[in-house]
């Protein structure tokens, strides 16, 4: 399926076709309101993708859903399992939900209730650990000892191929655009996007950002190679891998310009632009495309047509209303 370049437009078009019936085609808002055009760089045309608003609340849904809908009937009748804290832990419960498969969760004790009452609402058993190292290590054992099918966050065809797709699809709703810029965790989303973007148009500008407290893809991109960096120190839990792992940076590495770094406060800041100027109840991650533009991309991307991503806001109030505190 893969090809030397990430996915070829044959497979990401199978692919967009495998989840037209499940999935939704998410909007691109355009920032041109008076308020947003005060805020951002003159003469620059600015586009969000909404994909908040996908299935389960992220676009964790499409390589979930692609992940479920590829397995065997033997390894259905056997289950999968998930560690996370984040959008991939509802985004496997439901695309789980979808397939009638059993699916086992495991997550750190310490992620919003709200995430693990929607992770049971849609029928998935789960477990709670002391910390996300904890979550893999239960997962791991989980995989060995009951035969389910592990779906990794990131590292994963399926996953970077459905993050393909929501890169065809923007593409395909805003061909002027010039740059993109995406949040990175693990490096799925970048990686698919990227590659999916670039095969429709070699000259589009992919560029990163991930929090200053859970730098892994940059210092990876800078080594050439994956790295680990430990400890992760970031609100952004839905970026915090302490981790880049071969197969989803191989691909992010190939079609990915450059990185750039933003800090909590820069996050929190654009989480409440987001509310304030278009009601949007943003979490950390979901926010950082707009830190980036507004903060170390400013100045480059004036005059541009740009587009950057809600890539999910999976959030209660009561977590946003304690974060915001700390402005």
């Amino acid at each position: 399926m893969k090809s030397k370049l990430g996915f070829s437009t044959s497979d990401i078009n199978v692919a967009r076709f495998k989840i037209k019936d499940k999935l939704l085609i998410t909007p691109v808002l355009p920032l041109i309101s008076d308020r947003w055009t005060e805020l951002l760089p003159v003469d620059t045309r600015v586009f969000v993708k909404l994909e908040l608003f996908q299935q389960a609340g992220s676009f964790k849904a499409r390589g979930a859903f692609l992940g479920l809908d590829s397995l065997s009937t033997k390894q259905k009748s056997r289950g999968v399992i998930a560690a996370s804290g984040g959008n991939h832990a509802l985004a496997v419960s439901w695309a789980a939900a979808c397939a009638g498969v059993n699916a086992k969760i495991t997550m750190p004790k310490a992620t919003d209730p709200y995430r693990i009452e929607g992770c049971k609402s849609m029928g998935a058993d789960v477990i709670l650990c002391e910390d996300i190292a904890g979550a893999f290590q239960v997962m791991t054992s989980l995989e060995q000892t009951e035969g389910r099918v592990m779906m990794h966050p990131f590292d994963d065809e399926n996953m970077v191929l459905g993050a393909s797709t929501c890169g065809a699809e923007y593409y395909d709703q805003k061909p002027e655009i010039d740059v993109f810029v995406i949040p990175v965790g693990g490096g799925g989303l970048i990686g698919g996007m990227a590659s999916a973007i670039k095969e429709c148009n070699p000259k589009s500008k992919i560029i990163g950002v991930e929090p200053s407290g859970a730098a892994g893809f940059s210092q990876s991109f800078e080594a050439g190679k994956p790295v680990s960096i430990g400890k992760v120190d970031t609100i952004a839990d839905s970026l915090g891998s302490p981790l880049t792992l071969p197969y989803s940076f191989s691909i992010a590495e190939k079609f990915v310009d450059k990185v750039v770094l933003v800090s909590d406060n820069d996050l929190l800041t654009s989480m409440q632009y987001y509310r304030e100027y278009s009601n949007i109840l943003a979490e950390p991650a979901c926010a950082a495309s707009l830190a980036a533009i507004l903060g170390p991309l400013k100045e480059e991307i004036r005059g541009k047509s740009v587009g950057i991503i809600a890539c999910g806001s999976n959030i209660s109030l009561s977590r946003y209303n304690e974060l915001m505190k700390k402005l």
